[in-house]
């Protein structure tokens, strides 16, 4: 060997990647993390299984568990569909970039956010994922990577959707649940945000971002524009390195969606760079298996996720043409079959919480949060899991525990509207008689 040939480049001995500066440090934390659980759904599937072996197998049951709007609504139009595969004949199967093609970046920016040019952003602030789960874990990877630090917080609400729990989990952020008040529906405040800054930096971590959801999932709690912007600059100047608008319901509202020019043109182009939205067709269109979603962000953001993508998930074209299709369409036009009957049920639901006497909290989406404290007292229930299994196997009725999202929801159920109207009505009339029925035990 030549005594020129430096141990780096020597072919018989191992070598490294990356140089020693960039290496990942030996830790053992992989090892130690708690095992993330699995989804506990099968427990409403088995509960209303048994009702039917009680009742008949021809009795009505009514599931509103589920946020599937293709499953309990009519889904994708099936010339969106048919659209969607002209494009993928004409396109062709081979492979496409990391964030996915221009023809969907295009169709995103233009026809369907209107991005002002005044903003700064434009097409290549956008790229897609593969539905709203490998946008969000895409997210909260640049989160860590960008920040530069395993292990920091992440905030997220009171009660959180219990995917928000573990996937910034499973990449190295711990999740930190800020300061709520049920009776404003664990929304966020300036003074719980600032707290959150503070618990972290006790614990000798610091924050890497902050969740604002809306509508929310699992409260339907609707925060109006200017109030998450207030939020989001609270948390910028308090020192999150990023904050994260998850909108995949703002379609689903009474009041139209949310406007993403409002937003980017509250902050400087520096503070921009710092905001990630993400947006899809899973909630508004019926599309979950679809996985159909996109991210918009700063350029640092966009390159990262790019970057790694085209080592991992490469993002298929059809999912892309379904949404370029629906744009094309006109967004609205599009999505109505999943709107107005949501819309409709909201407005039933709304009625008949409010006639039962049950305090609750709902906005828009497609979700209510009832408190059920007064039956789960009455009936001897250990929390809301308990009342699940009660009104699945008793009563036919499928709900989700508020348990399985945080503690501070133990008492607390989600009630699903995507749903038509007038099954809506039969499934919460039908889920007061099973509360009512815990009182007179």
């Amino acid at each position: 060997m030549s005594a020129q040939l430096s141990i780096d480049t020597a072919l018989d001995v191992p070598q490294f990647v990356v140089p020693a500066q960039h290496r990942v440090p030996v830790h053992g934390y992989p090892g130690a993390m708690m095992t993330i659980p699995p989804s506990r759904m099968f427990l409403i599937r088995d509960s209303l299984k048994k009702y039917k072996e009680k009742a008949g197998a021809d009795a009505p049951t009514y599931d509103a568990s589920q946020g599937d709007g293709g499953a309990s609504l009519p889904g994708v139009p099936r010339a969106l569909l048919e659209r969607a595969l002209e494009l993928q004949l004409e396109h062709g199967t081979a492979y496409d970039q990391p964030w996915g093609t221009m023809q969907f970046r295009k169709a995103a920016a233009g026809p369907y956010w209107h991005l002002d040019a005044a903003s700064g952003w434009g097409p290549d602030n956008i790229v897609f994922v593969q539905g709203g789960r490998d946008g969000l874990q895409k997210a909260y990877a640049a989160m860590v990577a960008l920040n530069g630090q395993i292990g920091d917080a992440f905030v997220v609400s009171r009660v959180p959707w219990i995917s928000y729990n573990w996937g910034p989990y499973a990449v190295g952020l711990n999740v930190l649940l800020a300061p709520g008040d049920p009776d404003q529906g664990w929304r966020y405040t300036p003074e719980g945000i600032k707290a959150c800054v503070d618990f972290a930096a006790r614990e000798g971590r610091k924050v890497a971002g902050l969740l604002i959801t809306s509508p929310d999932n699992p409260t339907g709690r609707t925060m109006p524009l200017d109030e998450q912007i207030m939020l989001a600059r609270v948390a910028l100047e308090n020192g999150y390195p990023f904050v994260l608008f998850d909108w995949m319901y703002h379609w689903v509202t009474d009041g139209g969606p949310s406007d993403i020019n409002v937003v980017l043109q509250a902050f400087s182009p520096a503070e921009r760079e710092r905001l990630i939205f993400l947006d899809g067709l899973t909630k508004s269109l019926g599309a979950s298996n679809i996985r159909s979603a996109h991210l918009l962000a700063g350029k640092q953001v966009v390159a990262y996720i790019t970057s790694q993508a085209s080592h991992g998930v490469i993002p298929s074209y059809y999912a892309q043409a379904v949404a370029i299709a629906a744009y094309e369409m006109g967004y609205g036009q599009a999505a109505a079959s999943i709107i107005e009957p949501t819309r409709q049920s909201r407005q039933v639901l709304r009625r008949e919480l409010e006639a039962a006497g049950l305090k609750f909290i709902m906005g828009d989406g497609y979700y209510a949060f009832v408190d059920c404290t007064p039956y789960i007292e009455a009936g001897g229930l250990k929390d809301s899991e308990d009342l699940l299994t009660y009104l699945g196997e008793q009563y036919g009725v499928a709900i989700v525990a508020g348990v399985y999202f945080s503690s501070a929801g133990a008492n607390w159920i989600r009630f699903s509207y995507a749903l038509p109207p007038e099954t809506t009505e039969k499934a919460v009339r039908r889920f007061v008689e099973g509360l009512r029925s815990l009182q007179k035990t």
